[in-house]
C-alpha cells in the first residue's frame, strides 16, 4: 500500500465502495473476496456497510448485533467484527416496518415512511464517524453498497450507496450480474441515472457470475467503455457456492462449496435428511450450513406438512415473528405434523422462535402484541417476551462436547422440566430446544448431535470424522479471494484504493432528474 495511506501515524486509510446494479448482484461477495485478496498481501482491512436489511444476523464479542453478511466479510479479512463495520441493520418485522438496530443495539420499530422521511438522513453522520474510524485504524476499508445506486425515488436520504461515497469521497466500483441478462444496459443505465456529482465517483466496473469465452465478451466492454468513459475491471466466472452468509433468501450458503470441496458419500450406510420449516421472516437459517457441510446430511426448506414425512430431523428456525410463524404452522398443518412426530420418537429441534414456539405458552407484548399464545406444547417451557433484547456469545458443554454459540431474542424461557438440560434449552424424547445460534458450527457438538438424530431416526448415518466447518469457511473465503486475484485487474483496483477517485471521469447524459 502507497504509504500515505497508511493506518500508522495518524494518516486516513484508503476506501472503496462496491456497489450493485442490483440486489444480489454480488456485492457481498466481492467485498468479501477484496477483503481476502488484501490481506494476503499484508494489507490491514476492514469491510464495511453502512446500513443493511437482513434478518441474518451475527453477535460481536462486545455483544453488539451487525449483519451475519459482515461477520464473514471480517472472517475473509482476518479481523474481529465490530458494530463499526455494520452501524444501521434493519431487522423487517413485516412489508412496512423493520427494527433500527444502531450501532449494535435495537433503538425501536419505524416504517419503511417514517425512516426514509427522516431518520435515515439523520443517521449520516453516525455511520461517516464509523467508516473515518475504521480508515484510522486500517489500511483499506472495503466496503458494500445496498441494492443499487440508482434508486432515485431514495437518493435524498441515501446513507449506503452514493451518500456515504460522497460524504467519504471514496471510489466507486459497480457490479453486474451478467446471468441475469441485461448487463451492459444495467451499467450505463445506472450511470446515466446518477447526478454529475454522484458520477464523479463512480470508476469502473466488475461483471460477475459470467460463463462461456471472455473473448466474446469484449467488444461490448470496449462500447461501454467509449459510451460511459469508465473501464471494466474484471470479468468473474460463474462458480457454485462462493456465496457467503445471506443477506436474505432460502439458500444453504456454504452446500455448493461444501459439494464442490468435500464431493464425499456417506460415511455410514444411509444419508440424514433435514427438513427446514421456511416459516415467515425466518431469521439465521444460516445456523443450517453447519448440517449441509456433513457428508450425507441433505438439507432443504420445506412449507408443507407431507414435506416432513420422509425427514429423519425437522428443524424449526429462528423468526422476528414468533406469533405469526405458529399461526402458519397451524394453517399450513405443519404444526400437527410436528406433534406426531414428537408422538413417535422423531427429532425434532428447535432454534431460537423455533424453541419459543416448541413451548407450552408465549406472553407477547412487544414482538406481535398479541398476549398470551399457546404454543406447541412439546417442551416444558413458558416464554415471556422482554423490551430488552438479549444479545450473547454463550459457551459451554453439550451431549459431552463444548459448544459456542451467539443469542439474539427478546423472549425470555422459562425450563420448568425435561428430561435432561441442552445449552439453555431442554429435550424431551426426540424434542430439542435451545435459544443458541450457531451451535451447529462446533464440530464435536454437532457430529455428537447427529450421532443421537440417527439413533432417533433409526438411520444408519455417521457423521464423517474429520470434517471441520471452519476449515470449509476458510477455503470458502480463500475461493472469493482467489476470484479477484486471478479475474479482476488488482492492479487497478489497488490505485483506486490508495489514490482515490480518478481525474476527469466524463459525465454520461442526463444524470438525475
Amino acid at each position: 500500500m502507497n504509504g500515505r495511506l497508511k493506518a500508522s501515524g495518524g494518516a486516513v486509510g484508503g476506501g472503496l465502495l462496491v456497489a450493485g446494479t442490483t440486489s444480489d448482484a454480488g456485492k457481498s461477495v466481492v467485498t468479501a473476496g477484496i477483503c481476502r485478496w488484501l490481506v494476503r498481501q499484508g494489507v490491514r482491512v476492514a469491510p464495511f456497510k453502512a446500513q443493511n436489511m437482513s434478518l441474518n444476523s451475527f453477535v460481536t464479542r462486545e455483544g453488539a448485533e451487525i449483519g451475519r453478511a459482515q461477520a464473514m466479510q471480517a472472517a475473509a479479512a482476518r479481523v474481529e467484527p465490530t458494530a463499526l463495520m455494520n452501524p444501521v441493520l434493519l431487522k423487517p418485522g413485516s412489508d412496512r416496518s423493520s427494527q433500527v438496530v444502531l450501532l449494535g443495539k435495537p433503538v425501536g420499530e419505524l416504517s419503511a415512511r417514517g425512516y426514509h422521511a427522516g431518520r435515515q438522513e439523520q443517521l449520516l453522520g453516525t455511520v461517516t464517524d464509523c467508516l473515518q474510524e475504521l480508515r484510522r485504524t486500517h489500511d483499506a476499508v472495503i466496503c458494500e453498497g445496498a441494492g443499487s445506486p440508482a434508486e432515485i425515488n431514495l437518493r435524498r436520504t441515501d446513507i449506503v450507496n452514493m451518500g456515504i461515497a460522497r460524504a467519504a469521497r471514496i471510489p466507486v466500483v459497480v457490479v453486474g450480474d451478467i446471468d441475469r441478462g441485461g448487463v451492459f444496459a444495467s451499467f450505463f443505465g445506472t450511470t446515466a441515472l446518477l447526478s454529475k456529482e454522484d458520477q464523479a465517483l463512480v470508476a469502473g466496473y466488475l461483471v460477475n457470475k459470467f460463463r462461456g469465452d471472455v473473448t466474446l465478451l469484449e467488444p461490448g466492454l470496449a462500447m461501454l467503455r467509449g459510451l460511459t468513459g469508465r473501464p471494466t475491471l474484471g470479468v468473474l466466472p460463474f462458480a457454485h457456492g462462493l456465496g457467503i452468509d445471506e443477506e436474505d433468501g432460502l439458500r444453504v450458503s456454504l452446500r455448493g462449496a461444501v459439494r464442490e470441496s468435500v464431493v464425499a458419500p456417506p460415511h455410514g450406510a444411509d444419508v440424514l435428511r433435514v427438513a427446514v420449516c421456511a416459516v415467515p421472516l425466518m431469521s439465521n437459517f444460516t445456523d443450517v450450513d453447519a448440517l449441509a457441510a456433513e457428508p450425507g446430511v441433505v438439507v432443504r426448506f420445506v412449507d408443507r406438512a407431507e414435506e416432513l414425512a420422509d425427514a429423519d430431523l425437522v428443524v424449526l428456525p429462528g423468526t422476528r415473528g414468533t406469533v405469526r410463524a405458529l399461526e402458519w404452522l397451524r394453517e399450513r398443518g405443519l404444526a400437527d405434523a410436528i406433534a406426531r412426530r414428537a408422538a413417535e420418537g422423531r427429532p425434532v429441534l428447535g432454534i431460537c422462535g423455533g424453541f419459543q414456539m416448541l413451548g407450552e405458552h408465549i406472553e407477547d407484548e412487544i414482538e406481535s402484541k398479541a398476549g398470551a399464545v399457546d404454543g406447541l406444547g412439546l417442551l416444558p417451557v413458558r416464554v415471556r417476551f422482554a423490551a430488552e433484547k438479549t444479545l450473547a456469545r454463550p459457551a459451554g458443554e453439550a451431549l459431552g462436547e463444548p459448544v459456542e454459540g451467539y443469542e439474539i431474542h427478546h423472549g425470555v424461557a422459562e425450563v420448568t422440566g425435561g428430561d435432561e438440560e441442552f445449552l439453555d434449552g431442554c429435550r424431551v424424547g426426540s424434542v430439542w430446544g435451545t435459544h443458541w445460534h450457531g451451535s451447529l458450527e462446533s464440530d464435536g457438538f454437532r457430529r455428537a448431535f447427529l450421532r443421537r438424530v440417527a439413533a432417533d431416526a433409526g438411520r444408519a448415518f455417521v457423521p464423517a470424522p474429520g470434517t471441520s466447518f471452519g476449515t470449509l469457511r476458510e477455503e470458502q473465503l480463500d475461493r472469493l479471494g482467489d476470484l479477484i486475484e486471478e479475474h479482476a485487474d488488482t492492479g487497478a483496483l489497488l490505485r483506486l484504493i490508495e489514490e482515490g477517485v480518478p481525474e476527469g471521469l466524463p459525465f454520461v447524459p442526463p444524470g438525475a432528474p
